[in-house]
């Protein structure tokens, strides 16, 4: 943990991780609305970039996969930025286990709230 970065920081970071995930899983465009950056961009893992209007679109369609969940979830505090790793697993529409990985990219505005400004996402 470095420059302004807190203890607060960190629980809050971990929520709104917590929050990114359930989002997903619940088509929650109105969270995401909340503590998305207006800059926000995400790269998914078919390789294709949305930007953030994108990225809620794709967001209020039902998704195919139940169960998602973050493990191993790594958040580097850098002063008014933070990198959260995580590994995912999920259930397919078959039945069959997945797993993924992503990065997400957060800063602290100017309200001090945090933002998430990128996102990166992959399927193993």
């Amino acid at each position: 943990m470095s420059g302004a970065a807190s203890a607060g920081d960190l629980d809050d970071l971990s929520q709104l991780n917590r929050d990114y995930i359930n989002s997903v899983q619940t088509m929650d465009v109105k969270r995401f609305d909340e503590i998305l950056s207006g800059d926000f961009v995400c790269s998914n893992p078919d390789g294709s970039r949305v930007d953030r209007a994108g990225f809620l679109q794709q967001t209020a369609k039902p998704i195919a996969i139940r169960d998602l969940q973050a493990r191993d979830v790594d958040i580097r505090l850098m002063g008014d930025f933070a990198i959260i790793h995580a590994r995912t697993t999920y259930t397919l529409p078959d039945g069959k286990s997945g797993q993924g990985r992503y990065t997400d990219i957060w800063a602290k505005s100017n309200g001090g709230n945090w933002l998430c400004v990128a996102a990166h996402v992959t399927r193993c």
